[in-house]
């Protein structure tokens, strides 16, 4: 791999260097040699084709940012590389908070990349979340429409089954379908309610802070058409088994689950 050199009277320059004229300007081609260390880091693989492909997001891991250890840096270890013209480094196209598992979508070409993201900004990508949150729901089905940092933001929900708990009163499954993208909108939305997600260090109550179990936040499906075969899919994330051991009827549901 290779970069452009830019050398101004033999010196090399950068955006600081100004041009007076009658300078001598050198482009040259800077070999770069690449990394020694790649990051191994195994990932299910949900779908996979030519354009874009879907992994299971564990807990514990960044999608994408500064840091060695990021989804976005162990994509191309795990999904087959596109054979189209337009191929390049697979890339995430959404986010996924560091504690949260489920389904997480990649581009695998330039076209792939580009057609996904107008897919979200057009809202043409259904996204489907389950929770376990804390306290009485009242309401089993409703929406959240307060707003997330002065924007608008939407989310729907449905509580598909609760159980009594001593420290927490009740513990609630609820089926999550957010219209907007805001930032920690789901876990938000949530603890305004009242009804904290189980296991939030950011919102939850300190005197209902679970420890050691994780957020139990879970991407479970997103549903659109297919940019470009205009397939519908409809791809699913199987359940951590932390759910399960809360509610065992997940088994009789619809609902796969994973370690």
């Amino acid at each position: 791999m290779n970069k452009g050199l830019i050398r101004v009277n033999g010196k090399k320059a950068s955006t600081a260097t100004f041009i007076h004229g009658g300078e001598e300007i050198e482009l040259t081609k800077e070999e770069i040699s690449e990394p020694e260390h790649q990051l191994e880091y195994p990932l299910k693989v949900l779908y996979d084709d030519e354009h874009l492909a879907a992994i299971y997001k564990p807990a514990g891991i960044q999608v994408s940012g500064n840091k060695f250890k990021t989804v976005a840096n162990a994509l191309e270890q795990n999904l087959s590389k596109s054979i189209l013209p337009d191929t390049c480094h697979p890339q995430p196209v959404h986010r996924l908070d560091y504690p949260t598992t489920g389904v997480l979508l990649a581009g695998k070409t330039s076209s792939g990349i580009r057609a996904l993201n107008l897919m979200f900004e057009e809202k043409e990508i259904k996204k489907s979340y389950l929770a376990v949150a804390m306290g009485e729901i009242e309401k089993l089905k409703g929406d959240f429409n307060k707003a997330i940092d002065d924007k608008e933001a939407f989310t729907s929900y449905e509580v598909l089954e609760s159980v009594i708990s001593e420290r927490f009163g009740f513990l609630n499954l609820v089926l999550l379908h957010p219209k907007t993208g805001r930032r920690h909108q789901l876990r938000k939305h949530l603890s305004s309610s009242g009804n904290a997600i189980l296991g939030d260090a950011d919102y939850s109550p300190e005197e209902l802070l679970l420890k050691g179990k994780g957020l139990y936040l879970h991407a479970y499906s997103v549903e659109f058409t297919h940019p470009v075969t205009k397939e519908n899919l409809t791809i699913q994330a199987p359940v951590p088994k932390k759910f399960l051991k809360l509610f065992p009827t997940i088994l009789t549901t619809p609902f796969t689950t994973i370690e």
